[in-house]
């Protein structure tokens, strides 16, 4: 049987990794038959300093190469960066970067003078990603904290905006109270990025209001009571926003309420404030995020109330692109 112009068109991917996205690396490889593992020696000097090998380089020249990172913290970065750059030089016909989290993202604006912009830093730095045989260098983020912020790259690198939420809407669906679903917004910066994803749901909006020197969550709008409520953000720190939207929707007649985001930083464990020996389980019945920061995703490996939405099978998608 002859193969469809779409089969035959199907690029084969090289996938490299940064050790700690393993696991991602793995379940997206599983995805398809066009994309292939491919590995590199992390080593370091003495000194500290990286000490990297890649794998089989020679046989790279006019292939589909890409890189998953992981920009966890300050201290991966750089030997992510000599990794990165140096792979669209092997004459490969095109470069991909994943970086599902991209980690600045909430430092985009200044407000006094002095105040450092570090997204506008780091996107200079990946525009600098020299160009590869076959052009400029794709780089795939999901639910980036500011969309302002795809003017930042150059011309070097194609910024592609992905986006959790169709995993989020599936498993919605999945429930058994799906049918009494209500969407909650814990700002008026989370509706303008997510209402249109999220239309179908009828949805309730919070906003922050300064009472003295602390800022109160309130109800904006919309109406919880008898519904199962779902707050939904691009990503949670500590994760105190959002506690406070639990408590404004569950006295405003909310009979469960569950959390999503894109990205679980969760920097300092602050994730052990969620979980259901710690007495939350009146907070939260479910907390979905995705897998795009690895270390979150090791730490809160079954446990309740935390499920992860793997990004595995859109990444392998955007591969194709």
């Amino acid at each position: 049987m002859a193969l469809s112009q779409s089969q035959t068109k199907r690029k084969q991917v090289h996938l490299f990794y940064y050790p700690e996205c393993e696991d991602l690396a793995r379940k997206v490889a599983a995805q398809s038959n066009n994309i292939t593992l491919q590995t590199i020696k992390w080593r370091s000097f003495e000194d500290g300093f990286p000490n990297i090998y890649i794998n089989n380089a020679q046989d790279l020249r006019g292939q589909h190469v890409a890189f998953l990172a992981s920009f966890s913290s300050t201290g991966v970065i750089f030997e992510q960066l000599s990794v990165i750059y140096l792979l669209p030089r092997l004459f490969v016909a095109s470069f991909t970067l994943v970086l599902p989290f991209f980690p600045t993202g909430s430092f985009e604006r200044m407000e006094d003078e002095g105040d450092v912009a570090t997204a506008f830093t780091l996107s200079r730095m990946l525009t600098n990603i020299p160009i590869s045989r076959g052009g400029p260098t794709s780089l795939l983020i999901y639910d980036i904290h500011a969309l302002q912020e795809r003017f930042y790259f150059g011309d070097h690198v194609l910024p592609l905006f992905e986006t959790g939420i169709p995993l989020l809407k599936k498993r919605l669906h999945q429930l058994p109270d799906a049918d009494n679903i209500v969407v909650a917004f814990p700002d008026d910066g989370a509706w303008k990025r997510f209402h249109k994803l999220l239309d179908l749901f009828p949805m309730v909006v919070c906003t922050k209001v300064r009472e003295g020197d602390k800022r109160i969550v309130r109800l904006k709008e919309g109406n919880p009571a008898g519904c199962h409520v779902v707050i939904v953000d691009d990503l949670v720190q500590s994760g105190g926003t959002l506690y406070e939207c639990q408590k404004v929707l569950a006295a405003h007649g909310a009979v469960k309420v569950s959390a999503y985001v894109t990205h679980g930083v969760f920097p300092n464990r602050s994730w052990e404030r969620f979980t259901h020996k710690n007495g939350s389980e009146k907070a939260f019945a479910y907390f979905w995020m995705t897998d795009s920061c690895p270390r979150t995703v090791k730490a809160i490996a079954n446990k309740a109330p935390f499920e992860v939405l793997s990004l595995a099978g859109s990444i392998a998608d955007a591969l194709q692109i």
